[in-house]
């Protein structure tokens, strides 16, 4: 695969209890900026969503906002993109997300995040596509979710092979570090 150009990054519409969280998403807006990528994301100016945002635009970095319409004045959309698409949907969101990133990051989130998240790593499966997709693990945020996937191996209603789908990489340090390696 080429350079890294545009990364999705998936992540909370809430801050979160832990700062550790939004420090996360600081980091991780800011260093996609400083290394010239492109960061793709929800849209929103609240939550971890903003903080990754804010960082970036702060940086001097490109931001793509991807925002359902029904979802405009929940998330409240950012005011300081310069590029902001509205969708008719979630699952238009995801796609536009999609087609607009070449590689996936999750970090702490919801039910969203966990969702996002899970349906690229669906497409993976179905050979949809073959875009790295790391899972950033922050203070144990994503144990969790990485249980869940293993449970689905071990349960014996996913093969062994979905392990090597995504990369569980601990830190926005080394999550930054392994885009640059791709």
């Amino acid at each position: 695969m080429a350079k890294i150009r545009s990364v999705a990054v998936f992540c909370g519409a809430s801050l979160g209890a832990e700062p550790i969280w939004r420090d996360a998403a600081n980091a991780l807006g800011h260093g996609l900026a400083e290394r010239g990528i492109c960061l793709v994301y929800g849209g929103g100016s609240i939550g971890l969503m903003g903080v990754v945002a804010d960082a970036a635009l702060a940086a001097g970095g490109e931001v793509i906002g991807i925002i359902p319409e029904f979802l405009r004045r929940r998330e409240v959309d950012h005011p300081d993109l310069l590029k902001l698409e509205v969708t008719d949907s979630m699952h238009s969101r995801k796609l536009r997300m999609f087609e607009l990133s070449d590689a996936f990051v999750s970090i702490a989130g919801g039910l969203g995040t966990l969702d996002e998240t899970i349906e690229v790593l669906t497409w993976a499966q179905l050979g949809l596509h073959n875009k790295p997709i790391i899972i950033c693990d922050v203070a144990g945020s994503a144990k969790p979710l990485l249980a869940a996937i293993e449970a689905t191996v071990t349960m014996g209603f996913a093969k062994p092979g979905i392990r090597d789908l995504y990369r569980a990489i601990t830190g926005v340090s080394a999550v930054l570090e392994h885009l640059g390696s791709i």
